[in-house]
């Protein structure tokens, strides 16, 4: 995927990955691309010859690391409010706290996208087998996650409050017609 990416002369600010996607192979095709890569990396990764990650000193302006197998890569220490400590690792030369804290912070809306794409609008429900209508699938789906994005934001609506009102609706029609049907059933007794 990174060569076609290439290819096509697509050039990324950063690749961003879970700590599931950073192996040392990944990390290294991505540096050979000439692109820099923003990754997790778990509390017991071992670094600076024989550390673990979290046993580290990492200053708010993030610790220069030396990656067993890599090279020299920069890591930063967020705390999230639920008291979970992150390790975000980058091989860009002299990053910043905020320039890492902004690619994260386009990771999770991407990660947010995926998951609307896939609950809220069924992308893993095609049948189809001919890939014409799995493309044709994509597409409509894609189309209405971006109505309903669309929506949620001329409304200022979040996305729970979106799907609260198909349901709440769906359940008052409901309701109306079974009144109507116990009204009618009523007079004709």
């Amino acid at each position: 995927m990174l060569a076609l990416a290439k290819k096509r002369g697509i050039i990324p600010e950063a690749v961003v990955m879970d700590t599931w996607y950073s192996s040392l192979d990944n990390l290294k095709s991505i540096r050979s691309h000439g692109w820099v890569w923003v990754t997790t990396r778990r509390k017991n990764r071992i670094v600076n010859h024989n550390k673990q990650l979290n046993k580290l000193d990492i200053s708010e302006e993030g610790t220069p690391i030396h990656l067993r197998g890599y090279g020299w890569v920069t890591v930063f220490k967020f705390t999230a409010k639920n008291g979970r400590i992150d390790y975000i690792v980058t091989n860009k030369d002299n990053p910043t706290r905020q320039y890492v804290k902004s690619i994260m912070d386009a990771r999770w809306s991407v990660e947010v996208y995926h998951r609307e794409v896939k609950q809220n609008c069924g992308i893993e429900r095609c049948q189809a087998r001919t890939s014409r209508a799995q493309r044709n699938h994509i597409f409509l789906v894609i189309s209405a996650w971006f109505e309903q994005h669309k929506r949620r934001i001329s409304e200022k609506i979040t996305l729970y409050q979106q799907n609260w009102d198909v349901i709440k609706n769906a359940i008052t029609e409901h309701i109306r017609v079974l009144l109507r049907t116990q009204i009618s059933f009523v007079r004709n007794s």
